[in-house]
């Protein structure tokens, strides 16, 4: 009787069951377990936690792990992509509301252009054009934060649901 209930458990976590609860659970728990990195990292890089981008990053890699915005290329790329269009509308205009808005809706073009549209990173030109925020924040926390993120989902994916992770990495 116990074995069935750990093989029915052990199954719907590595099958990212949406309508088990314990399957939720785990997943939740890893979201946790990223965030509380995260806010760890943000203490250490003295960047406030709200500046970091990754809250929904790491909902959409945990809880929905085969979509093609949770893939590594998407993930990373996605996170870059906009930060990078997010500096130049800040460098041609400066911290200007309208600008923010312009650098979301450029970096959304950007994203399907290079392929790799991860809906999450679309915070990111919004952060630095209305935080008129420095350079190195496309080290860290963006890219530094976006690669640990890909690292945690690839322990997370292969040993706690014993799922290859990721389906592709480019």
């Amino acid at each position: 009787m116990e074995r069935g209930w750990r093989r029915a458990l052990g199954e719907a976590i590595s099958r990212n069951d949406h309508r088990n609860w314990l399957a939720g659970a785990v997943a939740g728990l890893g979201g946790a377990i990223a965030i509380g990195a995260m806010e760890w990292l943000s203490v250490e890089a003295h960047y406030p936690l709200a500046v970091i981008p990754f809250a929904t990053s790491i909902v959409l890699v945990i809880g929905s792990p085969d979509v093609e915005p949770a893939q590594p290329r998407a993930l990373i790329g996605g996170h870059l992509v906009t930060a990078l269009v997010g500096f130049a509308v800040l460098k041609l205009t400066g911290p200007q509301a309208w600008a923010a808005a312009a650098a979301v809706g450029l970096s959304i073009l950007a994203m399907y252009l290079t392929g790799t549209f991860h809906p999450p990173a679309g915070i990111n030109p919004l952060l630095v054009v209305s935080g008129n925020l420095p350079a190195t924040f496309l080290l860290a926390p963006v890219l530094a934060g976006a690669v640990l993120l890909t690292a945690f989902a690839v322990v997370w994916h292969r040993w706690v649901r014993r799922q290859n992770w990721p389906r592709r990495w480019l």
